[in-house]
């Protein structure tokens, strides 16, 4: 590793910007009217709806049957750009909805709750991150999607968890030096899988940085016949006990391919819908936050993801509020770091199926 391999003062999230936790609570009734009453405004104002795999199953449900899509951060944003809806309905963080808006500028893009942010983006503030790019201009910016669109406009690539290490390979067998941000356990991760020469921005997701080795161990032992599914955001000693390292899309995948009966799963637990949907017979369980380390600030779920929710997304389709907006050069900017990694993938792709042909 660089021996500038992280900065020396770590910009970090205080307990004051950590909202808690507090998932919608609705009945059998309500859902049921809500859910007739959003599918009716959906269709009159030709409207989708995009969804995490991180919210709640109640709005997975209700895109999945409304013609929307759930998937991760850029596919979400892709399927807009697919889609002939004129209105996209991001539920998920604010960042996913400027994604969207950077790459579908003439949709509509609105999302429940705008407060809804993240701890990756809030950790990366724009003017402190660009000073630091400015302060070692001999370095290639790659940030994760995890990050504002300023600082998506401010970086020459925009990776993935799933893309990451593949991008940085390239990159580090062309000789380049990489700044990375703003996940420093997903930054470290990187750095091993590549022996890229990184300096890496101390930001963590307040979620993944939760789950605790030591418990982890013991939780294993209890079910040793049990498959370990880690993201990479997670801290180290996470990662090493892991069968799998992924990211949100392999996890899934993961569960359905794999020779396994039982998961122990390291990621936010929305994931967990999807995961019982693709594989029902599986036994999935929630790899430990909790235990003599910790302190369970968001127990394996997002509290800016729990923010979304039936009765936030009705509103927002009566009202026409909480529309993202993007400024127009940085969202040309931002454009070109997402583009990269869009052609990037593309051109992988194509190589992989000219390989199996």
């Amino acid at each position: 590793m660089s021996a500038e391999a992280t900065l020396k003062n770590p910009y970090s999230l205080s307990k004051e910007q950590i909202p808690p936790t507090i998932v919608e609570q609705i009945d059998a009734v309500e859902r049921a009217n809500l859910t007739k009453k959003i599918k009716a405004q959906l269709k009159q104002q030709n409207a989708v709806v995009v969804a995490h795999y991180y919210t709640e199953p109640d709005l997975q449900i209700l895109a999945d049957e409304t013609g929307g899509y759930v998937s991760d951060s850029l596919d979400m944003a892709r399927f807009g750009h697919e889609s002939e809806a004129e209105t996209l309905v991001v539920c998920g963080v604010k960042f996913m909805g400027e994604t969207a808006k950077i790459l579908n500028p003439e949709k509509r893009i609105l999302m429940p709750d705008l407060n809804a942010n993240c701890s990756l983006d809030l950790g990366c503030p724009e003017d402190k991150f660009s000073a630091f790019c400015d302060a070692h201009p001999d370095h290639v910016v790659v940030v994760y999607a995890n990050t504002s669109a300023a600082v998506k406009a401010r970086a020459d690539w925009m990776v993935t968890s799933g893309s990451a290490v593949d991008v940085v390979k390239q990159l580090a067998s062309e000789g380049k030096k990489i700044i990375w941000a703003p996940d420093k356990y997903l930054g470290d991760y990187v750095q091993q899988e590549t022996g890229a020469d990184m300096l890496i921005w101390q930001g963590a997701c307040i979620v993944h940085e939760e789950f605790k080795a030591q418990e982890l161990e013991t939780l294993r032992s209890h079910h040793p016949e049990a498959k370990v599914l880690v993201h990479p955001e997670s801290p180290a000693a996470v990662i090493a006990q892991a069968d799998l390292v992924g990211s949100t899309t392999a996890i899934i995948k993961a569960v359905t391919e794999m020779d396994a009966t039982k998961f122990i799963v390291a990621t936010d637990k929305g994931i967990f819908h999807k995961m019982q949907q693709a594989a029902p017979e599986k036994i999935l369980i929630e790899a430990p936050t909790a235990g003599k380390s910790a302190t369970c600030i968001s127990c394996a779920h997002c509290p800016w993801m729990a923010m979304n929710g039936l009765r936030k997304l009705s509103k927002v389709l009566e009202t026409g509020k909480n529309e993202i907006f993007v400024e127009v050069e940085i969202a040309r900017r931002a454009k070109q770091s997402i583009q990269r990694l869009l052609d990037f993938t593309s051109n992988k792709s194509a190589t992989s199926m000219a390989n199996d042909a």
